[in-house]
């Protein structure tokens, strides 16, 4: 249960819009899929064989807490992107990682107008977003790459007695 003190971002609601929305992302067939870490986005990759490029959200976050003098909590969440290609066809990887680069590229400029948007309820975006290729040995016949974003809320930790038991 997210404590009513603290704000969140839906980072995976936000990015299945921009699938659904992004014109390069629908008319490469890329399908939105929500995934437990890397583990789910492999699973996600062999039992969605009908579909050849994806976008998944990673439903886990690694995050902390910074007791600073204005206390937020940082989550970063990952973004996986892939699309299937003839195994063999360096060609075709190429071609599918250009595509995904720009998928990325387009998904950002969306997310700079997010950014905006989200620091009026004091919810951070770290302006650096690493992007990062995965190597062709990672998963045989698809292209992939992952991006990760992290996001700090305030988190108020102000003592209230109200939340403990007396000794």
């Amino acid at each position: 249960m997210k404590p009513a003190n603290t704000l969140n971002w839906n980072a995976t609601a936000f990015f299945q819009k921009l699938v659904a929305r992004n014109k390069l992302a629908t008319a490469q067939g890329f399908a939105f899929a929500r995934v437990s870490g890397l583990e789910g986005f492999e699973e996600a990759l062999q039992t969605m064989q009908s579909t050849t490029a994806f976008v998944c959200v990673s439903d886990m976050s690694q995050g902390y807490i910074a007791l600073a003098n204005t206390p937020r909590t940082r989550r970063v969440k990952t973004i996986f992107l892939a699309m299937r290609h003839a195994i063999d066809d360096m060609e075709a990887r190429l071609a599918c990682m250009e595509t995904l680069r720009e998928v990325f590229r387009q998904f950002m400029s969306q997310l700079i107008l997010e950014r905006t948007r989200l620091e009026q309820s004091c919810v951070y975006l770290d302006e650096r977003i690493t992007f990062n290729e995965m190597n062709e040995y990672f998963f045989s016949g698809c292209a992939c790459a992952y991006f990760q974003i992290a996001v700090d809320t305030f988190t108020d930790l102000r003592y209230n007695a109200d939340e403990w038991n007396n000794e």
